[in-house]
């Protein structure tokens, strides 16, 4: 399931795509056509992510609530074609849920796990049940660190649940209970406030890197390669895919050389470093 850094990088591409202008709206699939009907025709005011949640304000208190689920995929093209003439790609029958034109762009959306026009009032009860999102301005960490140092279950159970924390997904809770030594089993109301205070400022810096590269760093000679790109006004390059401990199960940890484990918790696969982690 795509996680915060990448709803935030989409709905960047739609707002640059689509802001300010009249949007033609479609559902080439026939399964969105009331609610494409309803868009059809306005203003996209602006495009913006909490979590996982995509949201879409329209003129005339009209938003457009997207969830991606595991497999959904919205992707915004330029409409020239190889003649510098406006075209928009075929859609392949049963596919695309929801289609916005303009004049320069097309975005298609398919397989979403929600797609709905909802009202201003449900926006605002979407926020309140999330968690703070590392990626929003003026976040409150303080909400989720209550909810944590209350809380019996483990560190690792918490940070996969939204109301917790908004957008972070397994990728970013192993790398970040690697990169703290946290071992993922310890309790929430066992968390040191310093531990989670270094964790959230962690997330704040790692989190923007991922909408910047396009895809999750971790590894710390990555962060500080994307860091001093960004210092110096640079395009941050995204290296190959590489991580502490996600997805290496039975391979050595970079640390200790002790294996690397895995177990289900909360339906993902959980990856960690037994020695690195274990709990002090």
């Amino acid at each position: 399931m795509p996680e915060g850094h990448t709803l935030h990088a989409l709905a960047g591409s739609i707002d640059r795509a689509f802001a300010g202008t009249t949007v033609t709206a479609s559902s080439p699939q026939g399964r969105f056509e009331d609610g494409a009907a309803l868009l059809d025709g306005r203003v996209l005011r602006e495009a913006t992510a909490w979590g996982k949640h995509l949201f879409a304000e329209f003129d005339g208190d009209a938003w457009l609530h997207v969830h991606l689920g595991l497999i959904g995929k919205f992707a915004v093209h330029s409409r020239a074609g190889h003649d510098g003439m406006p075209s928009a790609p075929v859609p392949v029958q049963g596919q695309v849920r929801l289609r916005l034109l303009n004049d320069a762009w097309v975005g298609d959306l398919r397989g979403p796990n929600l797609c709905a026009v909802v009202t201003p009032d449900e926006v605002a009860a979407v926020h309140a049940r999330l968690g703070p999102d590392p990626l929003r301005p003026d976040p409150d960490p303080e909400l989720a660190w209550r909810r944590i140092s209350r809380s019996t279950r483990s560190i690792a159970e918490l940070l996969m649940d939204q109301a917790v924390v908004a957008g972070v997904g397994n990728v970013y809770r192993c790398e970040l209970l690697f990169r703290h030594r946290v071992d993922p089993f310890r309790p929430g109301r066992e968390i040191r406030p310093a531990t989670w205070r270094a964790m959230w400022e962690d997330l704040v810096v790692l989190m923007p890197l991922g909408v910047a590269a396009g895809q999750i760093l971790t590894r710390q000679e990555q962060v500080d390669a994307a860091l001093a790109q960004l210092a110096a006004g640079q395009r941050v390059t995204a290296p190959k895919r590489s991580y502490n401990v996600y997805k290496r199960t039975g391979e050595p940890c970079r640390v200790c050389g002790s294996r690397v484990r895995t177990q289900v918790v909360v339906g993902r696969n959980l990856f960690w470093c037994g020695r690195c982690q274990r709990r002090r």
